[in-house]
């Protein structure tokens, strides 16, 4: 066999090994075999059957640069964000003035869309050799092959991500189920009292909380609280407070006893991490007397005839101190067809595309302005005025609202 004929005869065999390798990898691919082994096959068909000298490869993984495979040569002096970004195509080291990549000879950059996914800087073992370089004899199947290898990588983490973001979903989804289950699932509409409630949470759980619970024939109770925060950390807190205050306020002699108790729970929970506002009242239906103790929370707005008080007396927030510096627990008798609204700062609070806060005027005013209507009504309407403030700003945190017309 003459030399050209070997030669041919070495270049099918060589086309053939690449033709295999590739089909080997995305087979694996396909068969979602280890990362690691993905890795073992590249580096042996680059240092092992294509005699790449020194191999450096990073790929871009939960945010930062990692160095997958480092092999022939010292791989500490290169940061992949200060040496490697600015390279957007193929080049060679000689066309670069950076000292740090000078040991390699070709830096291949893999991309998707207009995001780097991984960098390969290659290079021969020996400068001085006569033969071609094996760099450049197989330079577009190393870029073809390594486009293959981090392309799957990068489909593996992504399918990963995507299954951990639906468990997650998922699991947010019971929590806000639980959530809801928290809040009572009936409030009453009778001769003595009629009671409507909304919640909106910022993301699918959150930090607000209303209650209305029957003590015995002639009193209620009911709480309003926000505590600091969002999300499943404030839920968590949340729902600690509301078991606390179910399980307190039946047994405890006063208002004073029952915000001292909620206090050193909720310290002893939160661990001064996290605190909470709450407004709790009871009312004796017989009597027309509203006990309450407003623990830092927004003062709820009580209309009489066409008069607003705002209940602000009590204490501080909770969570705090241990012990609370003063508690005012306050009497208050209520006429006939009066209305009461409590709230949380998600709705005074909430800004519009001229950054101004929605306030409270416009609450006193919705509520005057349709006091004749039920109150569930009267609740839609703050609803509907807080959505066209807004305009296109996002609802910036929980809001909870708790209405009670007092017959």
């Amino acid at each position: 066999m003459d030399k050209s004929s070997k030669s041919l005869k070495k270049r099918l065999q060589l086309g053939n090994f690449k033709i295999n390798k590739l089909l080997e990898v995305t087979k694996g691919i396909n068969n979602n075999i280890p990362q690691a082994d993905l890795f073992r096959i590249y580096e042996e068909v680059l240092i092992d059957e294509l005699n790449i000298g020194k191999l450096l490869l990073y790929s871009y993984n939960n945010n930062e640069w990692i160095q997958e495979l480092c092999i022939g040569t010292s791989c500490s002096i290169i940061n992949a964000e200060r040496d490697l970004l600015p390279i957007n195509e193929i080049v060679g080291t000689h066309t670069i003035s950076n000292p740090n990549l000078q040991d390699f000879d070709v830096i291949i950059p893999v991309f998707h869309k207009s995001n780097p996914l991984a960098y390969l800087l290659i290079g021969d073992f020996a400068d001085e050799k006569i033969e071609v370089s094996p760099i450049i004899k197989h330079l577009t199947f190393i870029q073809t092959f390594t486009n293959i290898i981090i392309v799957a990588i990068e489909n593996k983490r992504l399918y990963k991500q995507s299954i951990q973001q639906i468990a997650i979903q998922k699991e947010m989804e019971l929590a806000s189920e639980m959530q809801t289950m928290l809040f009572p699932s009936e409030l009453p509409n009778n001769d003595d009292i009629e009671v409507s409630a909304k919640y909106q949470p910022h993301h699918m759980v959150g930090g607000d909380y209303y209650d209305f619970i029957r003590l015995n024939r002639d009193e209620i109770a009911f709480c309003i609280a926000d505590v600091s925060g969002k999300g499943v950390p404030a839920a968590l807190i949340m729902s600690n407070f509301q078991a606390s205050f179910r399980a307190l306020v039946k047994r405890t002699s006063s208002l004073t006893e029952l915000i001292t108790e909620l206090n050193e729970n909720i310290l002893s929970t939160a661990k001064r991490e996290k605190f909470i506002t709450a407004f709790i009242g009871k009312y004796n239906i017989q009597t027309q007397n509203l006990q309450f103790i407003n623990a830092g929370h927004n003062p709820p707005l009580l209309l009489i005839g066409h008069k607003f008080l705002e209940l602000e007396d009590g204490c501080t927030i909770l969570g705090m101190f241990h012990k609370l510096p003063t508690i005012t627990e306050k009497n208050i008798y209520i006429p006939s067809g009066s209305i009461l609204m409590c709230y949380t700062d998600g709705i005074n609070e909430q800004i519009n595309d001229n950054n101004y806060e929605f306030g409270i005027e416009p609450l006193k005013q919705t509520i005057l302005l349709h006091k004749e209507e039920n109150v569930e009504s009267i609740i839609s309407e703050l609803f509907k005025r807080l959505e066209e403030f807004k305009g296109n700003e996002d609802f910036a945190d929980d809001i909870a609202l708790l209405g009670i017309r007092f017959k």
